[in-house]
């Protein structure tokens, strides 16, 4: 069953049901891991992972159903709970405090009265001996999403549990940082530590995991041992039918096609003592292609993100232009209306307001482009108007929600990118900028959400899409850059593209230093 061959169960649910009105997001659930053991939790976005793994860890309380812990039945009723039984959870959205260092909110996860120094020096030493490097006192506001998950995932070793809870842990990271937790992982099994792995990409699954669970729409659905299965048959598991593959269809002669997104010399000092220049930047990206942007987290990218959306304004109006407009001293709002849009990396709190309905999540983002469709005289809402957007949103990009307009915050994680992804897509826009853009989402709405950013480009708007999936990036793009120390590359053809080139770059490499040899795998 595991590395060690363990035969006693660690974890026992049984019959764990837990509704949401009418929803049964988690419908009679039975599931077991054995101590030593790497068990995986597959299923679509809205499947019932998430609803599951919180009244593990305490933050829901289950309906009607048991969990047995080393063969006894017990109540989790919040966190602490839990983590005083050796449960320990690395959510796929952040519980971290911005204005706080690392090593304070890390202090706050702690059930003792340890000096912030102490703690300070253990995560470091922890974060280096795991290959995941940390600065305790950088203030989280400052760092980027792949570093905030380094401060979830030593703050959850430090507590020293028996069975860790992992959402999605690899979708910020770099397939380096990805191979350092792989590293982590099985010396844990190997110190008899047990694990639940969430997570979408399913070649990490068939490599880490000894057993695997499978839920669709609330129900187990099957197990299985997902070395003996193909990428393929586990999606078809999860989805209960084909995933369709992305296709991509052949670029069009960029010569020929006008470059709707125009960046010249961009320049930008560092906003906080931890944040990254960026340098000298230029890019042009043309009707009908993809344009990718790889780097390691941390490397500029987000503030890149911000200056091409118009959340940082240039000082120049040239500086961005879109569409032949300049747009370096436009809002965001004003770059939208130059016909662009913009999905960023941190979906709650960023790309929707958590507390906030999708359809008004919607007009929020649409007001100033689609004043007349949605606000009449003196203001006043269109609400069947913005209604039915939202609904069309919602059925494209097959949005899984409990209610007919919740909150974002009520979403799970792939199923609001899905929604923020599809309200782009929605205004069929000239120039579309994505960060992260299958960030935490299911084989199937990956899937989905790539063909719709290949179609867009063919049908000839320009569409820049900054990932930190290398897979990703090769399926989708026609050139791809790499970010380095708030530097970008000139793109590369994905002719001539490999993983050991973009790898290199991403690492440091000099660009004249690399050998362009076509790709052969």
């Amino acid at each position: 069953m595991s590395a060690n061959d363990a035969t006693e169960n660690l974890l026992e649910v049984r019959g764990l049901t837990k509704i949401f009105g009418t929803l049964k997001a988690c419908d009679n659930i039975d599931l077991t891991i054995g101590k030593g053991e790497i068990h995986a939790l597959l299923g679509e976005n809205g499947a019932g992972k998430s609803t599951l793994v919180k009244m593990l860890f305490g933050s829901l309380e289950p309906h009607s159903g048991e969990i047995r812990w080393k063969g006894e039945p017990v109540r989790i009723s919040n966190p602490h709970a839990a983590r005083k039984l050796g449960i320990g959870m690395v959510f796929q959205h952040f519980s971290l405090f911005e204005a706080l260092t690392a090593a304070e909110n890390i202090a706050l996860s702690l059930d003792d009265d340890t000096p912030i120094s102490t703690i300070a020096a253990k995560a470091k030493a922890l974060s280096y001996s795991y290959g995941l490097p940390l600065d305790p006192y950088s203030l989280v506001g400052d760092l980027s999403v792949g570093e905030r998950q380094r401060i979830e995932i030593i703050r959850c070793l430090l507590q020293t549990p028996e069975l860790i809870i992992l959402d999605e842990p690899t979708s910020v990271l770099t397939p380096q940082e990805a191979d350092k937790l792989f590293e982590t992982l099985e010396r844990l099994r190997a110190e008899g530590k047990s694990i639940l792995y969430i997570s979408h990409r399913l070649e990490e699954v068939k490599r880490m995991c000894d057993r695997a669970t499978v839920l669709r729409h609330g129900k187990v659905v099957g197990h299985c041992d997902p070395r003996k299965e193909t990428a393929a048959s586990l999606a078809r598991l999860m989805v209960g039918s084909e995933v369709q593959a992305v296709v991509r269809a052949p670029a069009p002669d960029t010569g020929r096609t006008e470059a709707l997104l125009e960046i010249r010399k961009l320049n930008r000092a560092p906003a906080t003592p931890f944040s990254i220049p960026l340098r000298d930047i230029n890019l042009d990206v043309r009707a009908g292609e993809v344009i990718g942007i790889a780097g390691v987290a941390g490397n500029g990218q987000g503030e890149f993100f911000e200056a091409v959306s118009g959340e940082v304004l240039q000082k120049e109006p040239g500086t961005i232009r879109i569409r032949n407009k300049d747009a370096g001293r436009l809002p965001i709002s004003g770059r939208r209306i130059l016909g662009a849009a913009f999905v960023p990396e941190e979906r709650l709190g960023h790309g929707a307001a958590p507390r906030t309905k999708l359809s008004e999540n919607l007009l929020l983002s649409r007001h100033a482009t689609d004043a007349r469709s949605y606000l009449g005289a003196a203001g006043i809402i269109k609400t069947s108007a913005i209604a039915a957007a939202a609904q069309r949103i919602i059925q494209v990009m097959d949005v899984r929600k409990s209610a007919v307009d919740p909150e974002a915050a009520s979403l799970s994680g792939g199923n609001l990118q899905k929604f923020i992804v599809g309200r782009e897509l929605d205004r069929q826009p000239a120039v579309m900028v994505v960060n992260q853009p299958t960030w935490g989402v299911d084989a199937g709405a990956a899937a989905r959400i790539r063909q719709a950013l290949i179609e867009l480009a063919r049908n000839g708007s320009a569409v820049l899409v900054i990932s930190q999936d290398l897979d990703e990036l090769f399926e989708i793009s026609d050139a791809i850059a790499v970010m380095h120390n708030g530097e970008l590359s000139a793109p590369i053809p994905r002719a001539e593209a490999t993983f050991e080139k973009i790898g290199l770059l991403m690492g440091g490499a000099e660009p004249g230093h690399i050998e362009h040899t076509p790709e052969t795998a």
